[in-house]
């Protein structure tokens, strides 16, 4: 599943081979109340066809009407501005007078599209350098650090993977967590070494690998940007992969299981060097608590735990279950 910037691209270059016109915009800076964040891509055809989004659509639907017109980039690329005043806030659909600024860029062989497209589906993080003045682009390898940048010369944009996430155990939770994870911008790692699970991935886009957890773990040598989670239901391999991830700088870790599993847990772990400060970084019972009972309620449950994380939200506590609730994915102990 791709993430909403890599199908503007993919839709773009599309139409380049297909041979019509179109002009993409990226945001390059937002004040007040902005709808979308910079970085947020839109593609528009000759016809007036859409792909991606910058607001809520109003902002679209003046954008369309230029482009029709041939009244913006047709050229080369160029920097517009909406929401400056109270009266365009209200007219262009802009909360609480929020303006953003776009940089919109003729579709043409100079984009690199395909290019682009190549190295971020091999999951290459890519500098896209764009010259104001003639429209060229330049392509370079990103350092995983690197952030958007726009000046009156150039427009820097970052494509690609920017955040990890490893996960531990190939079963039919992951799958789904490993698709939407996609979507969110990871580059997603699965981690089984048993045969029965690995020998039936079936997720395009991911890397499976078959080597113990706690090596997996110490290999990929996790970051700020890197989440964990652990899947297996299998302590042998649960484990291991914890008290390597627990030690990292890893910005989430999390772990399948009920509550009465997470304390024997975390007494094992503590049994095995792992001190009581990094024990408070698991997040177990893995996922915010919202009733979900199927494996892709799971996933999503996960995915948005990990988003606040992501954002530094302090996750909430556990909502009030029923009488005799249980952790979502997990049998009565």
């Amino acid at each position: 599943m791709d993430n909403v910037d890599t199908q503007v691209l993919k839709k773009a270059d599309q139409w380049l081979r297909d041979g019509r016109r179109a002009v993409m915009g990226t945001i390059v800076r937002t004040w007040g109340s902005a709808p979308r964040p910079v970085g947020s891509l839109v593609a528009i055809r000759d016809d007036g066809l859409v792909v991606g989004s910058v607001s809520g659509g109003c902002i679209e639907d003046d954008l369309v009407d230029r482009v029709r017109a041939r009244a913006l980039a047709v050229e080369r690329p160029q920097r517009v501005k909406y929401g400056v005043t109270a009266e365009d806030a209200f007219k262009f659909g802009l909360p609480c007078g929020g303006t953003l600024e776009l940089v919109l860029e003729p579709v043409g062989p100079q984009s690199q599209l395909g290019a682009l497209l190549a190295r971020v589906i091999e999951g290459r993080q890519t500098l896209r350098r764009l010259d104001m003045a003639t429209g060229s682009v330049r392509l370079e390898e990103g350092s995983g650090r690197d952030v958007l940048s726009a000046t009156e010369a150039e427009l820097v944009t970052v494509h690609g993977p920017r955040l990890r996430l490893i996960i531990v155990g190939a079963g039919q939770l992951t799958h789904y967590l490993a698709q939407m994870a996609l979507a969110c911008d990871y580059n997603v790692t699965i981690c089984d070494p048993r045969e029965e699970y690995a020998d039936g991935w079936l997720v395009p886009g991911t890397t499976l690998v078959r080597t113990m957890p706690d090596d997996t773990v110490v290999e990929m040598r996790p970051d700020a940007n890197t989440a964990i989670v652990a899947l297996t239901h299998d302590p042998k391999l649960d484990d291991l992969a914890l008290m390597e991830a627990l030690k990292s700088d890893a910005f989430y870790v999390g772990t399948i299981g009920s509550q009465k599993n997470q304390a024997k847990r975390k007494e094992r772990l503590l049994e095995f060097g792992v001190t009581a400060a990094q024990l408070e970084r698991l997040h177990g019972p893995v996922g915010l608590k919202n009733g979900a009972r199927t494996p892709p309620e799971i996933a999503v449950s996960i995915l948005a735990e990990l988003t606040a994380a992501k954002y530094g939200y302090v996750i909430p506590a556990p909502v009030a279950t029923r009488s005799g609730a249980v952790e979502a994915g997990c049998p009565v102990d």
